[in-house]
């Protein structure tokens, strides 16, 4: 059973306004909001993970969340979609920007995403330490982090990796995106030391690989290499998971390689591919936090992105039907 506050996320929270629009539009995007039908979704790459674990944990407050808003109408509206979820968030709230958003234009099933980061980008470890919102830290067991916050606030991840290493703790990351592997370099490579668990897909795997100069493009390959990279804490290895759209998620572990099929959706099944990635990284750690094995925590990954594409936005129905 997992317990209060077990899991706690960072990242860069965005308000997700999610549409439904014509080819057209995606040349204009600014007259989303008023325009056209709009869905608005407490977002942002690692919230979206999170908010799924909770969902799959049904337990109030058994997943925590940190990152920057803004003081207006979109962080408010972040807060209400926040705690309607069961996460416990501690936002720091800018005074001086306005909450980050992100606008999710959805044509024929597939996305196109415009990110302003705006409050997301102004988050300060300052408000990590400060005791009400380190006490979230100190409680959390697992603790998961998108690749995006490195572009933020390094020192906080710097933190948190230390306090997960010194005290025994799960610490993960996602690779996130191509540019994170290639522009981000130094500072991701500073924290993988940390990491327990490294999630990515396989374009990132590919990146990663190519800027290491693995001279390889075989995801299984990269996925040992990555397991493989020398560690801060030696307690437990570290795993890959590696996913690859409707191809079998690539496991590497201690050495060794699993693989696993994903739900196959026909076509006419698929909604929104969005928040697809976000969601199987929220239903494997519901199912780590419990202490599951891997081929359970990769099960519940494979159900929650099935549930999500087949939905507008990183949206999922009442209560998860996983057993």
């Amino acid at each position: 059973m997992a317990q209060e506050g077990i899991l706690l996320g960072m990242g860069n929270p965005l308000l997700d306004i999610s549409s439904v629009v014509d080819d057209d539009f995606l040349n204009k995007y600014d007259e989303m909001a008023s325009k056209y039908n709009v869905e608005y979704i407490a977002g942002g790459a690692t919230q979206n993970s999170i908010r799924v674990a909770q969902w799959m944990l049904q337990i109030p407050g058994a997943t925590s969340y940190i990152g920057c808003i803004g003081k207006d109408k979109f962080g408010e509206e972040m807060k209400k979609n926040s705690k309607l979820a069961g996460v416990n968030v501690h936002y720091y709230e800018d005074e001086s920007a306005s909450t980050g958003t992100c606008a999710v234009c959805v044509v024929g099933g597939e996305r196109s995403l415009v990110a302003n980061l705006s409050a997301a980008n102004c988050y300060k470890s300052e408000h990590l330490k400060k005791p009400e919102n380190w006490a979230l830290v100190e409680k959390a067991k697992y603790f998961y982090i998108a690749g995006f916050f490195l572009t933020v606030s390094p020192d906080s991840i710097q933190l948190v990796a230390e306090h997960a290493a010194a005290n025994n703790k799960v610490f993960m990351m996602n690779l996130s995106a191509p540019f994170i592997c290639e522009f981000f370099k130094d500072a991701l490579e500073k924290v993988l030391p940390y990491m327990d668990y490294i999630f990515g897909n396989e374009t990132e795997a590919r990146t990663f690989s190519k800027v290491q100069g693995w001279e390889t493009d075989d995801v299984e390959e990269i996925a040992l290499k990555l397991s493989q990279w020398p560690k801060a804490s030696e307690i437990r290895k570290r795993t890959a998971v590696i996913t690859q759209g409707a191809d079998p998620v690539v496991v590497a572990q201690d050495g060794k390689l699993k693989k696993f099929p994903v739900i196959v959706l026909p076509k006419d099944k698929l909604v929104d591919t969005n928040g697809a990635g976000d969601a199987f990284v929220g239903g494997f750690l519901s199912q780590l936090v419990q202490e599951k094995p891997i081929e359970e925590c990769v099960r519940a990954g494979c159900y929650t992105s099935h549930v999500i594409i087949q939905r507008s936005g990183c949206t999922y129905p009442e209560k998860p039907e996983f057993n």
